[in-house]
């Protein structure tokens, strides 16, 4: 057994001791040393924090902070209110018959691709079989039970409360297969034996989503299926160093409320009297202190002052549609990637960067962070032009072109609320998966959508668009470094007249 630290979003540690050993986890000391050549680490000034509850509260002080309060915490808010919500089933199912549910500490799998008319998260994928849990790590540990799946890309990312990754889970990390406990910040317990390692969350709050690449086949779901059958996900007291298999095709489906678009997992009338509770359960990163103060100083106000808890709801809405809603389009999120594209950075280890947190937690929740996958999106053609169902497109990879990865890759095509688009094909992304896609003499690969379908002898290389906007969006699973340091470019999506 090995424990696995959790590695903070920042560089340094709050006293300046420990450093961050890349990725991994693990923690290496930071000077100190006799001898030692690292650069000496100032002291730093200690500050009391003391809001004074008391102070009278200019309204507009009040907006300005709250605005800044809204967007900070959108992502936090949404992480709480979907544990809430998912974790409503009785016991591991589907919801609607679509969506992996399960009580709080643990998991549901699905054993094929996503059904397409889900709308509990967005820019799903059917290039995996998805899996999904949210756990209350202070309640109790829980064990991760992982398979043996081969030369088969997985990944199981770990989020906590602000939406970041934690632990290394996966193929890209040659994590092998067998039994891994989860547990929260305080934990302090035994470890059985047989636990293949320790990781722990830097929240009470956490989330698991397992990820299984698969082809589209008959032969390669016959193949995927035992193998999923073997994930699951249960509380530290049901572990006894034994495989539990669950026949993921035959659990229960319950009701799904009707929605258009993602559901609205933050409510901007509820969220102020929400954040104090968000707030008291995740503590701030090291440098976040005298925000969280500024915050509450505000919240503790309005709790006293009605007018000022009105003006706060006020702020809510507002932001909501003035900030929030605008993120949903890519062109707000990410960095240009060339080509009319942007691409995703430092997805799912965000740090200070609340604006592509928050983005990220609109427009296309739980990205992997970039080490496991790299995501290129856009709303646009090469010319800058809206993409719109009523035209053909056409996206060339050139010879020796294709993304470059160890895992694999996709092009995704998603309707105006980043949901799939249903079509007589159900045919919602092409790439590795597709073992028929037609490729040019030169050895270039072109892929088509629109609404309309293109020459019979490239249908197979066809993504059906609706009538009215869509997007398009590139997943780069365990991507090799051309992909990851900007070197590949995604190409143009070029208007077929």
């Amino acid at each position: 057994m090995r424990l696995v630290a959790v590695r903070s979003p920042q560089c340094n540690h709050p006293e300046g001791l420990l450093a961050d050993d890349h990725r991994r986890g693990h923690i290496r000391l930071k000077g100190g040393n006799p001898g030692s050549t690292d650069t000496p680490v100032a002291p730093r000034i200690s500050i009391e924090l003391r809001p004074i509850h008391d102070q009278v509260m200019h309204t507009e002080y009040v907006r300005a902070v709250g605005r800044m309060a809204y967007v900070w915490g959108w992502a936090l808010v949404n992480m709480w209110n979907r544990r809430a919500g998912i974790t409503q089933a009785p016991e591991p199912g589907r919801l609607g018959g679509v969506v992996p549910v399960a009580p709080r500490g643990r998991i549901g799998m699905l054993n094929d691709y996503v059904l397409p008319d889900q709308s509990f998260v967005a820019c799903p994928n059917q290039d995996v079989a998805y899996g999904l849990g949210y756990f209350s790590l202070d309640e109790e540990p829980v064990v991760i039970q992982v398979s043996d799946f081969g030369d088969r890309f997985w990944v199981c990312a770990l989020y906590d409360a602000r939406t970041e990754q934690f632990g290394e889970l996966g193929m890209a990390y040659s994590s092998e297969p067998g039994f891994y406990l989860l547990v929260g910040p305080e934990w302090d317990g035994d470890v059985p034996d047989g636990i293949a390692a320790v990781i722990r969350c830097p929240t009470e709050l956490a989330m698991a989503g397992p990820r299984v690449f698969l082809d589209d086949t008959d032969e390669d779901r016959a193949a995927l299926r035992p193998l999923v059958n073997q994930i699951d996900a249960y509380p530290l007291r049901e572990y006894d160093g034994r495989t539990k298999v669950t026949d993921w095709g035959s659990v229960p489906s319950f009701p799904a409320p009707e929605a258009e678009g993602e559901r609205s997992w933050v409510v901007p009338d509820a969220f102020f009297a929400q954040l104090p509770t968000v707030m008291d359960a995740v503590a701030p990163l090291p440098g976040e202190e005298g925000l969280y103060a500024v915050i509450r100083q505000v919240l503790d106000s309005a709790a006293a002052d009605p007018a000022l808890a009105d003006i706060l709801t006020e702020v809510a809405a507002r932001t909501e549609a003035e900030v929030i809603q605008p993120l949903f389009r890519w062109r707000h999120n990410g960095v240009p990637a060339g080509n009319g594209w942007n691409r995703s950075v430092n997805n799912a280890e965000w740090g200070f960067n609340y604006l592509m947190r928050t983005a990220t937690a609109k427009s296309n929740m739980f990205e992997n962070r970039s080490a496991e996958t790299q995501y290129f999106f856009s709303d646009a053609d090469s010319e800058g032009a809206q993409l719109e169902g009523a035209h053909q497109y056409a996206i060339t990879f050139a010879a020796g072109e294709l993304p470059p990865v160890n895992g694999f890759w996709s092009l995704t095509l998603y309707d105006e609320h980043h949901l799939f688009a249903l079509n007589e094909l159900g045919r919602y992304s092409l790439g590795t998966k597709n073992k028929d896609l037609v490729f040019d003499e030169d050895g270039s690969l072109t892929l088509y959508a629109g609404a309309a379908a293109p020459d019979p002898t490239r249908e197979a290389n066809w993504l059906p668009a609706p009538a009215g906007a869509f997007s398009l969006y590139i997943r780069c699973y365990w991507a090799m470094d051309p992909v990851l340091d900007g070197r590949w470019t995604p190409p143009r999506i070029e208007r077929l007249h």
